[in-house]
């Protein structure tokens, strides 16, 4: 919830910019801690924002990391993770991206293919250690999610089916530069509702039992991420509710007693406490449509028109200037406006019909809960200008 005294710091700004709350963020990571057991380690998915000040604060809670490229396990090393805490995730990772992970001893390598193994373990051979592995499982679980970021079911490009174990097994056995010590699951992201997770875990116990039959009783279950957050009424739940979270694993998983779990969250750890502040342009009046110019636009923030992703938007001059005169009296009127940006696309629109007091050239706007998935795809489509980030 933003202040007056807020409301002064970003009149001073050019805009647009990220803005980052640490107060909220310094809750999320101790509500983490607080709520996680001891045998629960959590790893926090670069891919959700790789801002390095962010990720010393996240570093400094005594998280790991999560990466999906070899530029994510750069910044993470550069940022001072513990390697023993660093996971490289990814349907395609390079020679490149391999040989830097092997180079800085990561933790492991969360493993896609039987392809990629082999590379892997040639890789390794060459430098004459040893990688550690986990298998990256596709469990074919729905996360009842925007199809563009469900990665759990068979028709996704992700991970290892069940029909491919025995193969896989085989060719493991082939590979000695390989250490195979762990299972990886991820079923998708922005899950709101818990069952698709206590559908996870009865997946994960079946496949769990069946390595173990095998004769595999591996010490590391990984579980991925994919919590989501209330992007609806972002002050109302600030900080995501992750004991409940973990609960449905403490509940529902069935692993030996010396297996321990592994989870990769982003979205919950990071996007509460960014927003995206921007001017009004100009005010555009029509016989059916009103539209709002920003000088933000998606490429400061590409998910309503990649996903068709809600944010709430908010006119923080008016609900600080305004508003408190006015309330209680008549004079109150909300408008219905197409809150959209300056880049020459039509899917360049935040929000359609959305209602705020009436709005006027210069107003702040707050596009909320970005902090995840908005900084960290920005482009500069356009030619536009890479905008800074603040934090209070």
């Amino acid at each position: 919830m933003f202040t007056l005294k807020h409301l002064d710091l970003f009149d001073s700004l050019e805009t647009p910019f990220y803005f980052y709350d640490l107060e909220i963020l310094n809750k999320t990571l101790e509500a983490v801690k607080k709520s996680a057991p001891k045998r629960y380690h959590v790893h926090y998915a670069l891919k959700a924002n790789a801002h390095p000040d962010l990720l010393k604060i996240i570093k400094n809670h005594g998280f790991g990391a999560d990466c999906v490229s070899g530029n994510e396990v750069k910044r993470a090393v550069e940022c001072g993770f513990d390697k023993e805490m660093i996971v490289f995730a990814g349907v395609g990772k390079s020679d490149k991206e391999i040989n830097y992970a092997l180079d800085h001893n990561i933790f492991c390598f969360n493993v896609e293919s039987i392809p990629e193994l082999k590379v892997i373990d040639e890789l390794a051979r060459n430098k004459n250690v040893k990688a550690n592995i986990a298998l990256r499982i596709n469990p074919n679980v729905d996360a009842y999610t925007h199809k563009y970021i469900t990665t759990g079911l068979e028709e996704n490009k992700f991970g290892i089916n069940p029909y491919e174990f025995d193969t896989v097994l085989e060719e493991i056995k082939k590979l000695p530069n390989l250490n195979f010590n762990g299972l990886h699951f991820h079923i998708g992201s922005q899950i709101g509702d818990l069952k698709p997770f206590k559908n996870l875990c009865s997946r994960v116990n079946e496949i769990n039992k069946w390595f173990i039959q095998k004769g595999y009783l591996l010490p590391n279950i990984n579980v991925g991420g994919g919590l989501g957050i209330n992007y609806k009424e972002p002050d109302k739940e600030a900080v995501v509710d992750f004991e409940s979270y973990f609960k449905v694993f403490s509940t529902s998983l069935e692993l030996m007693p010396q297996q321990q779990v592994h989870f990769e969250l982003g979205r919950a750890f990071i996007g509460q406490c960014g927003s995206l502040i921007s001017r009004v342009l100009y005010i555009k009046n029509g016989i059916n449509t009103n539209f709002a110019i920003l000088d933000a636009g998606m490429t400061e923030l590409i998910r309503p028109a990649l996903y068709q992703a809600y944010h709430k938007i908010e006119n923080v001059t008016s609900i600080l200037k305004i508003i408190p005169i006015v309330i209680g009296t008549k004079n109150q009127q909300l408008i219905k406006y197409d809150i959209v940006g300056p880049i020459c696309e039509s899917s360049d629109c935040f929000g359609k019909a959305v209602e705020l007091p009436e709005t006027k050239r210069g107003d702040i706007i707050a596009i909320r809960s970005a902090g995840a998935y908005g900084e960290v795809m920005s482009s500069q489509y356009n030619l536009r200008e890479k905008i800074n980030s603040y934090f209070l």
